[in-house]
């Protein structure tokens, strides 16, 4: 397998991608999750980053934005894409994100679109006390889950919105938001759950 679990036919469609990921807002995508972003500049990762499209927009408020995307392709694109925007991209990936873990950073913020169903029931487990690691105290995390029939040449699995939040919650992350949507492309099948969570101070490590 070329790269970390979950990233198989991301580099052969990576053009392609940026087309379908770049053509939505971010606005338009975490919309329900808005009200949790931080008001003030603030430390913020975004994991499984993509084109960047996110990570731009974070940066645009002012935050100080970490992307991580394993796929040199899709790195490649983002950084031609939003050259003007203030974004440190990193080579790195769930479940262990070793090289985030390694320099001791903690962030505000971290952003999953769209990368949790790609993690096997082992992955989840490990990603989700790697993400509690890696969360400044009261720190969030904004993650939306994919539902729906899998794309060809694609791994990905069946995660409920119910799973993710027990899971969190044995992690020390308490939820704040949950929501449910229709896919903004109008694939057949797919639908969303976006949820909130925030790191219970009195289980920080």
């Amino acid at each position: 397998m070329n790269g970390p679990a979950g990233t198989e036919g991301y580099a052969e469609a990576a053009e392609q991608l940026a087309v379908q990921y770049e053509e939505v807002t971010f606005a338009q995508v975490h919309r329900e999750l808005l009200p949790l972003l931080p008001g003030a500049p603030s430390a913020v990762l975004d994991i499984g980053a993509g084109t960047g499209r996110d990570a731009a927009a974070l940066a645009a408020l002012g935050h100080r934005v970490v992307a991580a995307e394993p796929t040199a392709e899709l790195r490649r694109i983002g950084r031609r894409i939003h050259a003007g925007s203030a974004i440190r991209w990193v080579d790195d990936a769930l479940p262990e994100v070793a090289v985030l873990r390694a320099s001791g950073e903690r962030f505000d913020l971290i952003l999953l679109t769209a990368v949790w169903m790609h993690l096997d029931d082992r992955e989840r487990r490990s990603a989700m006390g790697a993400l509690a690691g890696l969360l400044a105290p009261a720190g969030r995390v904004l993650l939306s889950l994919r539902h729906g029939p899998v794309p060809p040449g694609r791994r990905m699995f069946d995660v409920s919105a119910d799973e993710t939040v027990a899971l969190g919650r044995r992690h020390g992350l308490d939820l704040l938001t949950r929501a449910a949507r229709a896919d903004l492309h109008g694939r057949p099948g797919v639908s969303w759950s976006l949820l909130g969570f925030e790191r219970t101070a009195t289980r920080l490590p």
